[in-house]
């Protein structure tokens, strides 16, 4: 499933496919904060206030989450304001560009989890079953998109920063 994931062309017309759906949910969730005056104090404030908990024993499910909301998140909350809607935005514009695809991908793998591990359902189950199937296709997501164009590129600016030796290790930047 893997290899047909990252070789098939068929592969890569579905995953272009699933990429354009979910960077426009993407893009179009952060474009609405961008230009709608979003902040996020309200929200991380909930999600301390109301944290996902054990029904069972009552205890903190992500208490590393809670901590990490409370510590850095809930007194940064002006930075948050900006990097959640750029960073949706961003993650959109790359998916459907088909542009750094798997990275793009697997940063909005990284909101979906943050926003589920703050208690909030809705989407995040099914961008994280649908960005996983991105991640695992890796290139071939991209390979009909800026990925085609820009991959390629990269690895020549990357290879020549670091020059291979004969045994495949790498000797060091090239000044």
């Amino acid at each position: 499933m893997i290899k047909w994931l990252r070789e098939n062309k068929v592969a890569a017309v579905l995953l272009m496919i699933v990429r354009i759906y979910v960077g426009w949910e993407w893009i179009n969730a952060g474009w609405h904060k961008l230009t709608g005056g979003f902040d996020a104090t309200g929200f991380l404030k909930g999600a301390v206030g109301n944290p996902v908990m054990d029904k069972a024993t009552g205890e903190l499910v992500y208490p590393n989450f809670v901590a990490f909301l409370n510590h850095f998140a809930i007194p940064n909350a002006k930075l948050f304001n900006l990097l959640i809607p750029l960073g949706e935005f961003l993650v959109g514009l790359g998916l459907i560009l088909g542009c750094l695809t798997a990275a793009a991908a697997f940063f909005g793998l990284l909101m979906n989890f943050m926003f589920v591990y703050a208690g909030t359902v809705s989407t995040n189950p099914w961008m994280i079953m649908l960005g996983v199937f991105i991640v695992a296709a890796g290139a071939n997501a991209g390979k009909f998109g800026a990925d085609y164009f820009v991959l390629p590129y990269l690895k020549g600016v990357f290879g020549k920063l670091f020059k291979r030796e004969a045994g495949g290790g790498v000797r060091g930047i090239q000044q």
